[in-house]
């Protein structure tokens, strides 16, 4: 059997797991046998995800974090490696927007609030470097590894409203496009650094913006359903399949690339 894009037996640390894309794509690769660690704020979440995760028969664990506090993520680190002795690939999905760092249709710029902006900076880019500086470490002693970091499709254009969480989201594609030549020409071509780019997917932080309570689609929604020739929002588990590639060995001559899955959304003009 071929075996090249095999995860099983990797330690898959993933944060944000809580989530509804991080926890789907975390039972994914549990399922294909890696050891996958998710980290979050949400204990009952966490604990709830890693339950399910093992009532099917699979491996995952839950350990309390905040991305943005790094001494709380070299503790995580240091119980990982107890626990498992490497770090294979980390997957920096936390992330998250706020409504003061958004300009809603009937303000201006004016209307930004800046501490909220800043806070929505933080969470998304700074919260990925972090993870990033904690996790690296090991790949590095072991001279392999894989991150993989969360875009979005607001970093390739600037869209209305989401003022902080594009700027934030922009920076996460430079900030992988820098760490891809950063580590490798410092550290060897056995680490790689990625991103994925979703399209939209329905989750509980969009959940409001883009559908009614009748699940009908808001005017927003119908935005992105018109500019999208698929005609339908994305399923978390159509992420999986770039996450595996990306962590496996079939993604081996790659690094610097940000993945896009999005139905064809960044193709469309008219």
């Amino acid at each position: 059997m071929n075996k090249l894009f095999s995860i099983e037996e990797k330690v898959v640390v993933i944060t944000g797991g809580t989530g509804i894309l991080g926890g789907t794509i975390a039972a994914y690769l549990a399922e294909e046998g890696a050891h996958v660690v998710i980290l979050g704020r949400r204990k009952e979440a966490g604990d709830k995800l890693v339950s399910e995760i093992g009532q099917k028969g699979f491996e995952a664990i839950f350990l309390e974090t905040d991305v943005m506090n790094k001494n709380a993520l070299i503790d995580n680190r240091t119980e990982i490696l107890k626990r498992y002795g490497r770090v294979d690939a980390l997957l920096n999905a936390a992330g998250g927007n706020m409504p003061g760092a958004t300009i809603p249709p009937t303000g201006t710029f004016f209307d930004l609030n800046i501490d909220d902006f800043e806070k929505v900076l933080r969470l998304n880019l700074t919260g990925t470097v972090l993870p990033t500086q904690v996790f690296l470490e090991p790949m590095v002693a072991q001279m392999k590894g894989s991150i993989v970091n969360f875009s979005s499709m607001a970093a390739f254009r600037p869209m209305t409203r989401v003022a902080g969480y594009a700027a934030a989201k922009a920076g996460i594609s430079n900030f992988t496009q820098y760490m891809a030549h950063e580590v490798a020409l410092k550290f060897g071509e056995g680490i790689r650094v990625n991103a994925i780019a979703p399209g939209f997917f329905i989750t509980e932080q969009n959940r409001n913006l883009l559908t009614n309570p009748d699940g009908t689609y808001t005017e927003r929604g119908n935005d992105v359903i018109r500019q999208t020739p698929f005609r339908r929002f994305g399923k978390p588990e159509e992420l999986c399949g770039t996450a595996q590639y990306l962590i496996s060995d079939a993604s081996s001559f790659v690094t610097g690339t940000v993945a896009v899955v999005d139905g064809g959304f960044n193709t469309f003009a008219m």
